[in-house]
């Protein structure tokens, strides 16, 4: 009698093993792996030959291009994250950390959606329809095509979406559901490998477009397997915190368009809303005090003002904090400080954030960080007045920025009159631009 093959599987990467291993080799993780059972092991060899069927190579040059059919989801940044819209048959996951307005904004979605004619059906695994109802009451979301479920099995779900001709499902959230297929607890590495590719398949074969929302754990990824977001076809992220107004997404992943547009939303006790004109709320315009700097940074497309503040105080401990900002980044700044203008930090606390909740991405905030500190440092306020763009090297020199006419049309339109940049401008933007190639330039200046 053939011995059955024992399987043990990452639960925080997917890794499989024919041996039980402390650590996992793929992901780092420790004592993560488990032993699969007979039945989830015949649920995954379905998956692969499901996956692995033959097909017939073709010449590129006969391959004809197929228009995707986009749904206009009534609400403009998410149309913006999204490349133009919801493609019909795409798989959205969406992730983000509790109370930062998921459930409300994909309520919100849906009620759009249904209002132009599309069914809807909202599976909730974690609410009861009368929690719901009251969302849609205070966002304005009740509308005929627009039905609620509340269930956790994969199998009653699937029964339920088949009866009507929806185009449109929502999950809430992945790790809450289960499959009758397995016997594993619900959220578990097999569990949620299986939804995902049956709603996969469901999305494909049907041309129903799916949302789902995905927990995320502390260190801020999708929990579960990372082959949930390799399945799915847009991957969106909710940056922000829960206890302030606006609201960041971000696209990470986008098979039917690019992933550098970024949506603003502001939570309003009518939902979340798109912020068009948010462009002056990430920075104050009173009194000049010292240890605040104001620089220019792009968030996709669109260029936003952002205030950096810095504090910088004697200790005998001393600590480097950053919040909105990279720490090795600002490590690097303060060795830089150091070495080119001779400021000596190392018995000082330095502290960085970056107001409104934004997370710098990018190393044109580099000049504004330093400016920054340095105010802080000799206590001497900056002009509310000027904007500081520019990147520093390990060497001291200030490089270009892309889009610097941008940000300087953007500072213009906020009313700024100086800019300290690191090349002229393009375009006579009837700004004062002070043009610094090193950092001992910007501290004459200063």
């Amino acid at each position: 009698m053939a011995k059955n093959k024992t399987l043990f599987e990452c639960e925080a990467c997917g890794n499989q093993q024919s041996k039980w291993l402390g650590k996992c080799p793929e992901c780092g993780a420790w004592d993560s792996f488990i032993e699969l059972k007979s039945q989830q092991v015949k649920v995954l060899k379905e998956i692969a030959n499901l996956s692995l069927k033959a097909s017939e190579a073709v010449c590129i040059e006969d391959v004809k291009l197929e228009n995707f059919s986009r749904l206009d989801t009534g609400d403009e940044e998410l149309n913006l994250v999204l490349g133009g819209g919801l493609v019909e048959g795409s798989l959205v996951l969406i992730g983000g950390s509790p109370g930062v307005g998921k459930s409300t904004l994909l309520l919100k979605i849906a009620s759009n959606l249904a209002k132009k004619a599309k069914k809807v059906l909202y599976v909730s695994g974690e609410e009861s329809k009368t929690q719901i109802k009251l969302r849609a009451d205070r966002l304005e979301a009740n509308t005929p095509d627009l039905f609620l479920l509340t269930e956790l099995c994969l199998e009653n779900i699937l029964e339920e979406l088949y009866k009507k001709d929806y185009a449109v499902l929502i999950i809430d959230s992945i790790q809450t559901l289960y499959s009758n297929k397995l016997t594993s607890a619900a959220g578990s590495i097999s569990q949620v490998r299986e939804l995902t590719f049956e709603l996969m398949k469901v999305s494909k074969t049907q041309n129903i477009s799916t949302f789902i929302i995905g927990h995320i754990t502390k260190e801020g990824s999708i929990a579960g397997p990372r082959v949930l977001e390799h399945m799915v076809d847009v991957v969106l992220y909710f940056e922000g915190d829960a206890t302030k107004e606006i609201r960041l997404l971000r696209g990470f992943k986008n098979r039917f368009g690019g992933v550098s547009e970024v949506g603003i939303f502001e939570m309003t006790p009518k939902g979340l809303i798109s912020a068009k004109n948010l462009a002056n709320r990430f920075f104050t315009r009173g009194k000049a005090s010292a240890g605040s700097a104001l620089g220019v940074v792009m968030e996709g497309s669109r260029a936003l003002v952002l205030e950096i503040q810095a504090l910088v105080c004697e200790s005998s401990y001393p600590k480097r904090s950053a919040t909105g900002y990279e720490k090795n980044r600002l490590d690097m700044l303060l060795a830089l400080l150091e070495r080119k203008l001779e400021i000596s930090l190392g018995h000082y606390d330095v502290f960085i954030n970056v107001s409104g909740g934004v997370k710098i991405n990018e190393t044109a905030a580099d000049l504004a960080v330093v400016a920054a500190i340095i105010s802080s440092f000799k206590n001497r306020p900056l002009s509310k007045d000027s904007v500081f763009i520019g990147e520093l090297s390990l060497n001291g020199e200030i490089r270009d920025v892309f889009n610097l006419d941008t940000r300087l049309k953007e500072a213009k339109m906020q009313k700024f009159k100086n800019a300290i940049v690191p090349s002229k401008p393009l375009e006579d933007l009837q700004m004062r631009c002070f043009v610094a190639k090193e950092l001992s330039q910007v501290l004459e200046w200063m």
